[in-house]
């Protein structure tokens, strides 16, 4: 969270630290951290100290959320031959028998199939009737949800690549307790090992050529596993890897694009805000995109650094804070309080071609259409090896318009010729830019590329002088 507090201080659930801080707090994730130094003596003094302070079915600790990652936590440390403390085994029960009584079926999403995971470790781990009950119920769940979260395209549901990332782990966490305690159906198993596989698939399209993810919707790095290591545990569970990316990737159910052109690789969002039910984690990005040349990421969108209800969180979450384009000074998206969305529009006339040198992608979007004049939006890349192209267009009565184009922090940016023309620096290229039927400004804004973290950038800003606008960048 790059947050330090000392716990003899700070306790368990003080109100004045984020609640994401404290739930990470109470989710001992750093008993398999592979920074932490194991000495074996501090991991028993803070499991009994939780056990202690911590009373039961009360605070962020006995959530159903951190209980369940704190139960898979703790069983895959006493798995590693750990001997359990006094107390342990005694509260991982407890705890076990409280989560099947409070599974989280009004949250739904990543939330219940986290619950599922835990049931299934702490089913596997204990003998009896109760623990086979636990089991039972867990891959009853798991069952269903692999359904409804796992897309035909291999992506999870919530469309973040982070929770995609964590969501891929729990599942080859699941197929391993099942290799190793055999008490999971061979068809359950057969199941996910083909789900894995396809979400392999979906986390490489989705990722930049430096192999770390895109920043769509609630994304950041350092909570979820990184892409390597995820493969690497694949393939020890003999899960096979995917095959090579081709130029152009499209995960239809999912709604994004991947499209390769010498140099480029472009990370499209034709896609929904997500599930209607559960858009807990959904940015209004409609349209947006990310930008690689050769392994340097040149747009970005603005990712995340907290959670709850601040207006912090808010703008993270808008519009302005993305790749794409601003309509009235307006979000494409009704978002509101820390995880919710309202009117939201939706993509629609998708249009994908391929020429000799590279990928023409169009598509518009309605998340404007409740205000005055009803405009629309359509955005088209052109993504050829010798330039990138993008075309915004806009249908129907408006105010005001600007297309945000955020670049990665360590770029150096110029504008030139009164806001028409610039270039972008990065280590190994000076590109170019030019810009019809617009007026750019360069503005510093902040980047998020870690919970906790905050970094300075800058942004080009296109104020639209006709309702089309062009934006070239080539390299010089």
């Amino acid at each position: 969270m790059n947050e330090e507090h000392d716990l003899d201080d700070a306790g368990w659930d003080n109100p004045n630290i984020s609640k994401l801080w404290r739930y990470n707090l109470h989710y001992f994730d750093w008993l398999s951290s592979k920074n932490f130094e194991k000495t074996g003596a501090c991991e028993e003094i803070l499991i009994q100290r939780w056990i202690v302070e911590n009373a039961p079915m009360a605070g962020s600790g006995w959530e159903s959320y951190t209980v369940s990652l704190r139960i898979v936590n703790w069983v895959k440390w006493l798995l590693a031959r750990n001997t359990p403390p006094e107390g342990m085994m005694q509260s991982l029960a407890d705890q076990s028998g409280w989560l099947a009584q409070n599974l989280e079926y009004h949250i739904l999403g990543n939330h219940l199939f986290a619950n599922a995971k835990a049931l299934i470790f702490t089913g596997s781990f204990f003998d009896g009737p109760q623990a086979r009950g636990w089991l039972a119920t867990g891959a009853d769940i798991l069952e269903r949800e692999l359904e409804e979260q796992i897309l035909a395209d291999g992506g999870h549901f919530e469309l973040s690549p982070m929770y995609h990332a964590i969501i891929l782990e729990d599942i080859l966490d699941i197929i391993q307790i099942g290799q190793c305690f055999g008490q999971l159906p061979p068809a359950l198993l057969h199941k996910m090992e083909e789900k894995a596989k396809d979400m392999l698939s979906w986390l490489a399209a989705m990722s930049h050529p430096d192999g770390q993810i895109s920043f769509f919707n609630d994304t950041a790095f350092g909570i979820a596993a990184e892409n390597d290591q995820l493969a690497a545990y694949a393939a020890a569970l003999d899960i096979e890897n995917p095959a090579p990316l081709k130029a152009l990737e499209h995960l239809p159910e999912s709604g994004y694009i991947r499209a390769q052109a010498g140099d480029w690789t472009a990370l499209l969002d034709v896609a929904p805000i997500g599930p209607d039910y559960l858009p807990g984690h959904a940015h209004a990005d409609c349209l947006s995109f990310e930008l690689s040349h050769g392994e340097q990421r040149i747009f970005v969108n603005s990712g995340i650094s907290e959670y709850g209800l601040s207006e912090e969180r808010l703008r993270q979450r808008g519009t302005a804070a993305h790749n794409t384009l601003e309509i009235n000074e307006q979000n494409s998206a009704e978002i509101w309080s820390g995880f919710r969305v309202a009117r939201r529009g939706r993509p629609f006339d998708l249009d994908i071609d391929a020429t000799k040198t590279g990928f023409e992608i169009s598509c518009s979007h309605d998340g404007y259409k409740h205000i005055a004049g009803h405009p629309t939006h359509r955005r088209r890349w052109q993504i050829f090896a010798e330039e990138l192209v993008i075309s915004d267009s806009i249908s129907g009565d408006y105010k005001s318009a600007a297309a945000h184009f955020h670049f990665h922090p360590s770029l150096k940016i110029t504008l030139e010729e009164q806001g028409q023309s610039g270039t972008i620096q990065h280590e190994k290229q000076l590109l170019t830019f030019y810009i019809e039927g617009g007026d750019a400004k360069l503005h510093a804004t902040t980047y998020h590329p870690e919970f906790g973290k905050t970094v300075n950038n800058q942004k080009l800003v296109v104020r639209l002088s006709s309702p089309h606008m062009i934006f070239r960048l080539r390299p010089r």
